[in-house]
């Protein structure tokens, strides 16, 4: 046995000894919901929105950064909404983009709209920091209209801001 089994199965040994089986799983159960804290929902709806310059139906729209498709603000809807008669996918993918407003950076999602045919207006494909298809909630290279009711017909993307990076 090396020096570090030994080491591990005296401190295994010990603790047996000294710590009863339901004292020991409370303490697992503790570290266990702890650590899910972080997941628990919380409210953004009074989280501060970022100051915005520039033209939404523009490429190079800050909040484009990532972006891979046609703009819905082209289309009949805006940055953050859907045009009439489509439905925003409930899957994703997301990007980070520095506004040029205050120099920060922002989680941006883009949500796919579903429902009509393709819009074809103001097409755009900015990459930055796109990742391969095997890493799908980061890459803008998938059609992410497979989990609505509308159908799977792509028509537009939007990109709505969730909050601070």
């Amino acid at each position: 046995m090396t020096r570090f089994d030994r080491i591990f199965e005296k401190m295994s040994r010990s603790s047996a000894r000294n710590v009863s089986r339901r004292s020991f799983l409370g303490r697992i159960s503790t570290i266990g919901a702890l650590s899910a804290l972080p997941l628990l929902p919380v409210s953004r709806a009074n989280a501060k929105q970022p100051g915005e310059s520039g033209d939404p139906q523009s490429c190079d729209y800050w909040r484009y950064c990532a972006i891979d498709g046609f703009l819905c603000s082209c289309c009949g809807g805006s940055t953050s909404t859907c045009p009439p008669g489509t439905e925003p996918s409930p899957i994703t993918w997301v990007g980070t983009c520095r506004n040029p407003v205050d120099q920060k950076d922002y989680v941006i999602s883009y949500n796919d709209c579903c429902g009509k045919s393709a819009c074809g207006r103001c097409q755009c494909t900015r990459n930055e920091r796109d990742t391969p298809v095997y890493m799908p909630a980061s890459s803008n290279d998938i059609n992410w209209c497979l989990g609505t009711q509308v159908g799977v017909v792509y028509n537009c993307s939007t990109a709505v801001v969730l909050g601070a990076a």
